[in-house]
């Protein structure tokens, strides 16, 4: 039985399947209490349009859309992205760093409004409750928090569908494209149907199946070149113009998206057990990781650079398992931020029908030292010295070879 002492409750609002259904269900099962809607814009775009009257129409008593696109790309991005963290060597973690900003949000204003309890429409299978969970209880661990797919009647998202349709709630979407989808400035992810079956291959060249760009089939057959300036490890320009984290990200989306850039299909580990399949669109992200890494090859000490790609793996698993606001987190980005202090140059690059090419890379901080590294005269390395170096790194092996041990 539902608590008859929460009487207003803020909501996490998309305004898809789950948060549509969720305002009529919160109301018929929590005595008609106030239901206040939220939604963390994190560059959804069109999904934005309309929320608010279907926020009204649906039972909500208001509808707050927070912008919250700069913050997220600068405080949340960025440090991912100087971590050069991705889960499971692929997932660039789209979702998974838009939720604890989304979850703050919601709790600043659920303080604000004075409610009773937040409410999300997670699913228990999923990695998202965990994400937003574990937000809320950083920033307000009393709080009451409500999670409908656990307890509530529906099985499948056909039955919401159907109590949605009961309910004369609009949907864009149908049983035949019922796609689990997450878009935000950063990705767009995909989820169910077909895509449940690894055999599967994706339908890329399906019509309204890519929404941020097209297959490498479908891509010009000229390459495009693109330059990205970054300094401290942001990146700051591109083509030389100097613009905002926002605009930098959207421009990118744009040319990788044509492309047919940062398509990636994987069957990943969730955190709470199973493994899942997702085909993710990243277009600008995809193209920023390359340009980073890129200029961290002539930037970073081989030290550095190497024990950093053990703590990239590190950070991609704290914050896909919704670790953000952790003492570890921040003490991570911290030791990255000092990495990042000469990762300042620019990288040119060839897009090609979904390839990222080095196309020439540049810093005043370059740690390459080409008359070092030639193989042409010069007049700085005696390579009689690598005689003895040799000789000292080889100890290890020859002794155990003198006392035949070597098998």
């Amino acid at each position: 039985m539902a608590d008859k002492k929460i009487k207003k409750v803020v909501l996490a609002y998309s305004g898809g399947l789950d948060t549509s259904i969720i305002i009529p269900w919160l109301k018929e099962h929590y005595d008609n209490c106030e239901v206040i809607a939220v939604s963390g814009n994190v560059g959804q775009a069109s999904e934005l349009e309309g929320l608010e009257e279907k926020a009204i129409a649906t039972g909500a008593s208001k509808l707050y859309i927070e912008d919250l696109n700069k913050e997220f790309i600068e405080d949340y991005v960025w440090p991912t992205l100087k971590a050069g963290a991705k889960y499971e060597g692929k997932y660039l973690l789209g979702t998974s760093f838009a939720r604890p900003i989304i979850a703050k949000r919601i709790v600043e204003i659920a303080k604000a409004e004075g409610a009773d309890a937040i409410c999300h429409g997670c699913t228990g299978k999923g990695n998202d409750q965990v994400r937003f969970e574990l937000a809320i209880k950083a920033y307000a661990p009393d709080m009451k928090i409500i999670a409908p797919w656990r307890t509530w009647e529906f099985k499948s998202r056909e039955e919401e569908i159907e109590y949605a349709e009961k309910m004369n709630i609009p949907l864009k979407i149908n049983k035949e494209t019922n796609y689990s989808k997450d878009k935000n400035l950063w990705h767009l992810s995909h989820e169910g149907l077909d895509l449940e079956n690894p055999a599967n291959e994706p339908m890329y060249n399906k019509e309204g199946f890519l929404e941020m760009g097209v297959s490498p089939e479908q891509a010009p057959d000229k390459p495009t070149y693109v330059t990205i300036s970054f300094e401290k490890g942001i990146p700051v320009a591109i083509d030389g113009v100097k613009m905002g984290g926002v605009e930098i990200v959207e421009k990118l989306n744009e040319l990788g998206g044509a492309n047919g850039i940062g398509l990636i299909d994987m069957v990943e580990n969730r955190l709470v057990g199973m493994k899942s399949r997702g085909v993710y669109e990243t277009p600008g992200g995809t193209i920023l990781y390359a340009a980073h890494s890129k200029l961290e090859e002539i930037c970073l000490d081989k030290d550095t650079q190497h024990y950093k790609m053990n703590l990239a793996n590190e950070f991609a698993e704290l914050v896909y398992d919704g670790k953000w606001f952790t003492p570890l987190r921040e003490a991570m980005s911290a030791f990255v931020d000092s990495t990042q202090e000469y990762v300042t140059g620019d990288v040119k690059l060839k897009l090609y029908k979904g390839n990222i090419i080095d196309a020439g890379v540049t810093s005043p901080y370059s740690l390459y030292d080409e008359e070092i590294a030639t193989f042409d005269e010069d007049e700085v390395y005696d390579q009689n010295d690598s005689a003895g170096f040799i000789n000292l790194f080889g100890l290890p092996i020859k002794v155990r070879a003198k006392k035949g041990l070597i098998k």
